[in-house]
């Protein structure tokens, strides 16, 4: 065989073992996608129901959008090929990031379904208590079992959700309070709950628990060392039940928010103004098409969030016109910002608010934008 055609048989060879590693090699990464968009004023798709509906307090008609944006990732178990993470990175509809960012510690697709549901869950309290305070309707609290760890003593006696009222015989109203109460015991001691089971739905509608259903449980402790063999010594001989306790609130009436298969809490800030939206008779939008994301906290403050370029061209294809991005999100945003969307920069509900007003009134220009 000539020399010229060795050499060029060598080189293909070479290229086709290399195409097959590329294609072979598996590599530790996770990709994003743009997800669906919801329009918290609009119906679910599934049950024809609306995505927020207000319960006991009057409400009123909206029109236009306030669309709140997801992002579809690959699961836990799934690692691209080398090619396919090249090809992901060369897209702009794709977005390609270490798979730890995505999934910590080795989590499974079950445990980030729960924490997401958890997230969720709570961006959905937030909402709710952002939106009636920035309306001036007062909001109550409860203090609840928030969750309870597999095998502890309180499994099974105490559940997530149930009212905690005294320890000891000790009323209690925070967290603090209850883990200072167990703590004053010594492993192996009794400890008495006094608790109100939990209300079915309670954390879905924040229907309020009754005083009057109250009954006791009795827990033994533990000693925490023998539970989490890494706590440090001075933590180790510390007596525990093995709940977390947290605050629920309650409200003076019924707003559920339902939607299905989608987690997280970046959907904060927009169930805030989709609940203000029906709970006030200006119509906040004015018929035009708002997207954004955002968490909330309880007192109005919009937080970061991940994937903020694959939710804006969700929102493009979508039809939004305006999009309303976390201040902490602005940097990464105005690099990406689709053709023909307008990115409104939101660092509380207030603000949000205000916002919406200059879109109303066509004052756009003096808009807070992610450049200024």
């Amino acid at each position: 065989m000539p020399r010229r055609s060795a050499t060029m048989l060598a080189a293909t060879l070479l290229l086709i073992a290399l195409l097959c590693v590329s294609v072979l090699t598996k590599v530790p990464y996770t990709e994003m996608s743009p997800g669906p968009t919801y329009n918290t004023l609009g119906m679910q798709d599934k049950t024809g129901k609306p995505v927020i509906s207000i319960t006991g307090h009057e409400s009123y008609p909206t029109s236009g959008h306030l669309n709140m944006t997801t992002v579809q990732v690959t699961g836990a178990k799934y690692e691209p090929s080398l090619v396919s993470a090249v090809v992901g990175w060369l897209r702009g509809d794709v977005l390609v990031v270490p798979h730890d960012n995505v999934y910590p510690k080795g989590q499974t697709d079950e445990q980030a379904k729960r924490q997401n549901a958890e997230e969720f869950a709570s961006s959905e309290d937030s909402a709710r208590t952002a939106a009636l305070t920035q309306l001036g309707i007062p909001v109550g609290a409860e203090l609840i079992v928030k969750s309870v760890a597999a095998g502890a003593p309180a499994e099974g006696k105490l559940h997530a959700g149930d009212q905690i009222v005294a320890v000891g015989g000790t009323p209690v109203t925070t967290p603090e309070d209850v883990a200072n109460a167990v703590t004053k015991h010594k492993p192996g001691e009794l400890v008495m709950f006094t608790v109100v089971p939990r209300v079915k739905d309670a954390n879905a509608n924040g229907a309020k628990a009754d005083p009057a259903a109250s009954t006791d449980v009795a827990v033994v402790t533990r000693r925490a060392g023998d539970v989490d063999p890494t706590l440090k010594p001075d933590r180790a001989d510390a007596a525990m039940v093995g709940i977390v306790a947290g605050i629920r609130h309650t409200y003076p009436f019924q707003i559920d928010i339902g939607l299905q298969d989608v987690g997280g809490p970046s959907a904060g800030l927009m169930f805030s103004l989709g609940i203000i939206d029906k709970l006030t008779p200006e119509d906040l939008t004015a018929g035009r098409f708002v997207a954004g994301t955002g968490t909330i906290t309880d007192d109005g403050r919009v937080g970061p969030i991940g994937g903020i370029s694959m939710k804006l061209i969700a929102a493009r294809d979508a039809g939004a016109e305006y999009f309303f991005t976390p201040a902490a999100n602005c940097a990464e945003a105005s690099k990406a910002t689709p053709s023909g969307l307008t990115l409104i920069k939101a660092e509380t509900l207030d603000g949000a608010l205000k916002s919406l007003e200059q879109v109303r009134s066509g004052q756009t220009s003096a808009l807070p934008s992610c450049t200024k």
